[in-house]
């Protein structure tokens, strides 16, 4: 009874989100923004002092750290300059991305070309999972509109890039889609799979924990029996992290080795938000850069978004992970212009601009995305091509 329950709750999802043309409706809108994308960049590629290809730049930063892990392995141990001062190794890189750029080049696929399919891949991927989620919960429209918008964001240009984004946002919406419709091996296999392709893969888990106790609550009531499948899932979903922290540890010898190399990198670590705090004190009162301000504008923006999402009461376990998300990214220090891009998948800053588009006429709502992904496309076009630091 329970797999054939199973099996209708995704039957009657796929007939919602409307079948074969409503999915292939969301990998074209993908595809659109992917192309914009592509052309914005080499548009304002050409106009830059330093030539380059736009295969080039799509592998630029932490597509080299990706590209090493891939081919080389993890190092053994930490990694020190000449005058012996530790600095971030590619440790600090969780393992799903780089295993699944292995692999393609294991099948003949020069590594950089691997390392470029796998994100595409991934990007449709996440566009049939964002569809699949934004159905299941406001319905086919609003699919759609996350699609679309979540794929035009300002920092969406790491969906095309050789970067972990577009495998993390695949999983993770995957995960939360099965998690909704009950579906608990894969939720658990998934969120297992997002916790070990990035850190924030913390949140995730710490989201379906918060499904599968809904779920068992509600299943004792009703049924009058304990569910351990929505608890395995969960537990499954919470090892990832600190299997591979812990891994990393092992590796080095020293029990907080991820989070030294991390910070000695990247300067990542966690202050409670202080430096978030301080950049947009000092950039809203004295700066005059306007990356740092659009920057800062963006962060304040997603606070407000992420709080109008949460006033609509939404789906307490996307809530979670969105806040819990939220949090690591407001509350830790490093690069300020990276915070755009750690924003992406979190999800819930988008929602209420995907419910408002799917309730509006559709030429209003299509203006209005259309009007968001120029702007969104060309920002991303312009951070890999005339903004000389990494994302």
């Amino acid at each position: 009874m329970e797999t054939e329950t199973m099996v209708a709750h995704k039957e009657r999802l796929w007939d919602k989100a409307g079948a074969a043309q409503g999915v292939g409706t969301a990998i074209g809108i993908l595809a659109l923004t992917r192309a914009g994308q592509l052309l914005m960049i080499w548009w304002l590629g050409g106009a830059t002092a330093e030539p380059r290809s736009v295969w080039d730049r799509l592998l630029v930063w932490d597509g080299g750290w990706f590209l090493r892990v891939a081919m080389d392995g993890y190092p053994h141990g930490y990694t020190y300059d000449a005058n012996g001062v530790l600095q971030g190794n590619e440790l600090a890189f969780f393992p799903v991305y780089p295993i699944l750029i292995r692999l393609g080049a294991a099948i003949g696929l020069p590594a950089s070309t691997a390392a470029i399919l796998v994100a595409w891949l991934a990007s449709i991927g996440a566009a049939v999972a964002l569809h699949l989620l934004g159905t299941s919960l406001y319905g086919k429209r609003a699919g759609w509109a996350l699609v679309a918008i979540c794929c035009s964001a300002p920092a969406s240009v790491v969906l095309s890039m050789a970067y972990s984004e577009s495998i993390f946002l695949a999983l993770v919406a995957g995960m939360l889609v099965a998690a909704h419709r009950r579906v608990w091996w894969a939720a658990g296999l998934l969120g297992l799979l997002t916790a070990l392709s990035r850190p924030t893969g913390a949140a995730a888990a710490l989201a379906l924990a918060v499904a599968a106790v809904i779920a068992v609550r509600e299943i004792r009531k009703a049924e009058s029996r304990f569910a351990w499948e929505p608890l395995a899932a969960a537990a499954a979903a919470l090892a990832g992290v600190p299997l591979y922290i812990g891994w990393v540890a092992w590796r080095v010898g020293d029990l907080d080795a991820w989070f030294k190399i991390q910070t000695a990198g990247w300067g990542t670590t966690f202050d409670y938000g202080s430096s978030t705090f301080a950049f947009l004190k000092t950039t809203l009162r004295t700066g005059d850069g306007w990356i740092p301000m659009s920057v800062a504008l963006i962060l304040l923006a997603a606070l407000a978004a992420a709080g109008v999402a949460l006033s609509g009461k939404p789906w307490l376990p996307l809530a979670v992970y969105g806040v819990v998300a939220m949090i690591l990214v407001y509350g830790q220090a490093g690069f300020y212009h990276s915070k755009p891009r750690l924003l992406l998948p979190v999800l819930l800053t988008l929602l209420p601009a995907a419910v408002a588009a799917s309730r509006a006429r559709p030429r209003v709502a299509i203006l209005s995305i259309t009007a968001w992904a120029v702007f969104g496309l060309w920002y991303g076009a312009y951070l890999v091509t005339v903004w000389p630091y990494t994302l």
